[in-house]
């Protein structure tokens, strides 16, 4: 993809994303990882620590196959997102996916339950068959995106069928979007820049008088259902010193 904003590429660190060298499960931890902070938000066997958006239960569409957590919708049982039962303030979070030909799905942070959608309730990083869906072909919905109001630098995403890594640093009001290894974008919450991406974005109206989206500094971590098959594996997260300190 060629139009993408273009702004410099930074190469973000690794050593957070170590669930695919060897043969190390993707869903442990090393003892770097343990001493560093990071714990599991998946375990690669249990849906523990996750529910349905605005219910105690875990839709039907999500269950765990070989160590993915995996949404596929079945014909007559229950779907939708699903949001961790903790919530976080300043964190930084990493996980791998993959996805189905077509595939369109989502991770959304500092989420709260005041709209009907978690995707209305927070930023979202979007996730996305680049190649396979029309919202590949616009930046502002492309994998990596702050979805709808900030594009990624590039297409960093890796050829379907394999596993990306990707990551988002929340720290205060500063935002951070990576994936395999490189800094798609970043924002500062509330600043002018912000304040004019959001404007044009489809969040404008729940940023300003309906709700708070974006706003909010602590919130769940949601995983988004959208109907085709997406799975994931190796969810860790660390909570960051807040910024005001």
């Amino acid at each position: 993809m060629k139009r993408f904003l273009s702004i410099a590429v930074l190469l973000l660190p690794l050593s957070a994303l170590t669930s695919s060298a060897g043969a190390q499960d993707p869903n442990s931890l090393t003892a770097d990882e343990q001493q560093a902070g990071w714990r599991l938000l998946f375990d690669g066997r249990t849906l523990a620590g996750w529910r349905g958006y605005k219910s105690a239960t875990v839709p039907a569409s999500w269950r765990v196959e070989n160590g993915s957590l995996l949404s596929r919708r079945t014909p007559g049982e229950s779907h939708g997102d699903i949001v961790t039962v903790e919530q976080f303030a300043d964190f930084e979070l990493v996980w791998e996916w993959k996805m189905t030909p077509g595939g369109n799905s989502g991770v959304i942070y500092r989420a709260t339950e005041e709209r009907s959608s978690v995707w209305e309730s927070g930023p979202e990083y979007q996730i996305l068959d680049n190649q396979g869906h029309v919202d590949g072909l616009n930046p502002l919905s492309s994998a990596g995106a702050c979805y709808s109001a900030f594009p990624p630098a590039k297409d960093a995403t890796r050829p379907l069928g394999q596993w990306n890594q990707s990551r988002i640093v929340a720290r205060g009001n500063h935002v951070e979007h990576g994936m395999n290894g490189e800094k798609l974008l970043e924002y500062e919450v509330g600043s002018r820049r912000w304040q004019a991406h959001v404007k044009t974005s489809k969040f404008f109206p729940a940023a300003y008088g309906q709700s708070n989206w974006s706003k909010v500094p602590k919130g769940h971590i949601g995983l988004q259902d959208y109907g085709g098959a997406v799975e994931f594996r190796g969810i860790k997260l660390r909570v960051l010193e807040s910024a005001a300190n």
